[in-house]
């Protein structure tokens, strides 16, 4: 009867595995430094968090989920312009949990070769000016809605909403340019 010993077969397995997973993480490496990323671990920044970019994306979120989930909870689908303002408000809200993220882990400063200040000022100017509209259909849609009825509170609730979003997409256009112009001023 012939004995095979079974640890000896897993422990040259694992080596072997182990050898292979650390090429796949220097080819891995290798690719992501063509792309202009570290392979760096992620670093939390808390003071966005607490600038005035921060500040207004936490507020867009906020107020940005307060439209949608109003919204949602009624029957929105046979009102064209609230349609209209459920796609405004959970797109631009998507995209700005998505930003927030990006900027909250400090991938803007590892990601060099995306000019993020015109990035920020282009999108937070082209959500100011959907969510204005937003806001606008939301309020002319009002008419539709009987007064005092659950369908009416959500709906002015939501037009309030968007109105604040707009405001806060305003002011961090505002800040993305006044950021673009300082550094475009140095160089």
């Amino acid at each position: 009867m012939r004995y095979v010993n079974h640890s000896t077969r897993m422990e040259v397995d694992s080596e072997s595995r182990i050898d292979s997973s650390s090429a796949d993480r220097t080819s891995r490496s290798s690719n992501l430094e063509s792309l202009g990323l570290t392979h760096s671990k992620l670093a939390y920044d808390g003071n966005f968090i607490r600038s005035a970019s921060g500040v207004l994306m936490v507020g867009e979120i906020v107020f940005g989920l307060f439209v949608w989930t109003l919204i949602g909870g009624t029957e929105y689908l046979h009102v064209p312009a609230l349609r209209w303002v459920m796609f405004v408000s959970v797109f631009y809200w998507v995209l700005t949990v998505i930003l927030f993220l990006l900027y909250l882990i400090t991938l803007h400063i590892r990601i060099t070769w995306i000019p993020w200040n015109i990035l920020g000022m282009c999108f937070h100017g082209s959500a100011t000016v959907l969510y204005l509209s937003a806001a606008v259909m939301g309020t002319l849609s009002l008419n539709v809605a009987n007064r005092g009825r659950y369908y009416f509170i959500c709906w002015v609730a939501s037009t309030i909403f968007a109105s604040l979003a707009t405001l806060c997409y305003a002011g961090n256009t505002a800040v993305n340019f006044k950021s673009w112009r300082s550094k475009s001023e140095d160089t």
